[in-house]
């Protein structure tokens, strides 16, 4: 034991310099990630500013069994899962298949002119993109409704009043926002596939499909897992700010979601329950580790990679 605390503090003299980097974020992690996990009690309180965190009456799982109970749980788990499973099966693949596309051609130029065009959206604001959506969309001014009308002579149907195309609206134009930058960290996998392996590939007769199943898939699999296990383990929260900035009351019932309905409950409403949003917070949580868990489990089982 003392000669591994020995080791220990003769590594951090000998590189005291690494270590003073790694001050800062840790103690940013433990300032905003470890210490309001103390807040989280009030889930199980009824929580009173007048009163404060410890002051105030213990409730058990009251918080917990009013929201299991309420009449909008169903719909609120079902819009959370639908918007979050479509975003899953649609945004996950898609950067694959556009990293591997890029990662075959030819022509480095017009390689990087797509890398580039398809990576700029996604510094576009969140405010800024559904600015857009509302815009083009827009059935009396918007280039859907301009061109409806001029083809067809009549006013072009509300496509942002009907709730059934909200999903729809939501998970493209994310596909179309973040798609390059995905794709990113599988392009600099494949960048590290020893070119040899296609040099001998191409030598025994195989096709640049071929290739592409044989080589390129396998390189990129295990990066794939790792991002596929964190995306499973972020499925039950949806992009909070997106969904409320596409929210109107004519397609609310398809469109609010956990996270929306934390913030009313908490923050929007004139209830403020603070105790009831925590709770339901903490649910959530509770529910994207289990499932973190499960794909860290079942990525370990098929193929080894895992992230714990």
């Amino acid at each position: 034991m003392n000669t591994k605390q020995h080791s220990l503090t003769r590594r951090i003299k000998l590189r005291w310099q690494l270590y003073l980097m790694l001050l800062l974020p840790l103690i940013y992690i433990i300032i905003f990630a470890y210490v309001p996990m103390g807040g989280l009690v009030i889930a199980f309180k009824k929580y009173s500013v007048n009163l404060g965190i410890w002051g105030s009456p213990w409730v058990g799982f009251q918080n917990f069994i009013k929201f299991f109970s309420s009449y909008k749980f169903e719909n609120i788990i079902r819009n959370t899962l639908t918007l979050s499973l479509y975003s899953l099966a649609v945004s996950f693949p898609i950067p694959i298949i556009f990293a591997l596309m890029l990662n075959s051609m030819l022509n480095e130029k017009y390689k990087k002119t797509i890398q580039t065009v398809t990576y700029i959206p996604y510094f576009i604001s969140t405010v800024v993109m559904v600015g857009l959506i509302l815009q083009v969309l827009n059935n009396r001014s918007g280039i859907y409704g301009s061109l409806y009308t001029l083809f067809t002579g009549k006013t072009a149907f509300n496509i942002l009043a009907d709730g059934k195309l909200f999903k729809h609206i939501y998970v493209w134009s994310g596909v179309w926002q973040g798609t390059g930058y995905s794709a990113i960290i599988y392009i600099a996998a494949l960048a590290g596939v020893d070119q040899s392996l296609h040099e001998v590939a191409t030598i025994d007769g195989a096709n640049r499909f071929q290739r592409l199943i044989y080589i390129d898939i396998p390189a990129i699999l295990p990066t794939a897992s790792i991002m596929l296990i964190l995306a499973v383990g972020n499925i039950m929260n949806v992009g909070f700010e997106k969904v409320l900035l596409m929210q109107n009351n004519l397609n609310l019932n398809y469109s609010e979601i956990i996270s929306t309905y934390v913030y009313k409950v908490g923050l929007a409403s004139g209830i403020n329950d603070f105790s009831l949003s925590t709770a339901i917070s903490m649910f959530n949580s509770v529910i994207n580790f289990i499932l973190l868990s499960i794909a860290n489990w079942g990525s370990k089982k098929l193929n080894g990679n895992g992230i714990f």
